[in-house]
């Protein structure tokens, strides 16, 4: 994409391309902030394992082509988004609002959110790095408003019931904790299993819910999507 119209600028320590730790490549991630600064000057930090430089972008926000992940820091999360348009790059909200309704939205729209305050620079580097391998991240604030939205709709309770009948225990373990927002990884590490083996569940799981992927699976396990008759 074209970068023109924009002003990057990049956090202080880097000063060249971001060099591979572990052989994990460092990330790129675009800084779009609607309302104000960023927040956090000193993230990413110089010793951060996977985010080796962050540049913010002024409006309109154009994401330069070598951007991994976009995060959008913003007031009204649906405006912001609606701004932001197509990124070409995965996209994480951080946000105040952490109702239902928002959070639903901005999930169902692929976005994962953070509620303000509600994370630190090591959940946000998490973040970045899911966000590239397609996990849709959510801080703990916003994955209890999609919770309370279930609780509070019992006829979504209802249908995500019976969706999970058709899970096996194990699968059920699996999505409870992907509901959480951890990765592949970070349950495997829970249930003492292999990356391997959470990510042949989750293909399972996918089929049988008639996922698109976590995004769609999480939605459908909370009962905050339109349920697949089968």
């Amino acid at each position: 994409m074209r970068t023109s119209g924009n002003s990057p600028h990049t956090s202080p320590h880097p000063s060249g391309p971001a060099s591979p730790v572990h052989g994990f490549p460092r990330l790129t991630v675009a800084l779009a902030c609607a309302d104000g600064d960023w927040p956090h000057a000193g993230w990413p930090a110089a010793d951060d394992p996977y985010v080796g430089r962050a540049i913010q972008l002024k409006r309109p926000f154009l994401v330069p082509a070598g951007a991994d992940v976009v995060v959008l820091r913003c007031a009204e999360p649906l405006d912001a988004l609606a701004e932001l348009g197509g990124a070409g790059a995965p996209v994480i909200v951080v946000s105040p609002h952490r109702d239902t309704e928002t959070v639903v939205e901005v999930f169902r729209r692929g976005a994962g959110y953070l509620v303000e305050g509600d994370h630190c620079t090591c959940m946000l580097s998490s973040a970045v790095v899911g966000a590239t391998v397609g996990h849709t991240y959510l801080s703990p604030s916003a994955c209890a408003a999609l919770r309370d939205g279930v609780r509070g709709a019992p006829e979504q309770g209802d249908s995500a019931e019976g969706l999970r009948e058709l899970l096996s225990p194990r699968e059920r373990e699996v999505m409870e904790l992907l509901s959480t927002g951890l990765g592949a990884q970070e349950i495997g590490l829970r249930l003492s299993l292999s990356e391997k083996t959470i990510r042949n569940n989750l293909s399972n799981i996918y089929a049988k819910l008639h996922a698109r992927g976590s995004t769609d699976a999480v939605l459908r396990w909370l009962g905050a999507a339109p349920v697949v008759r089968t």
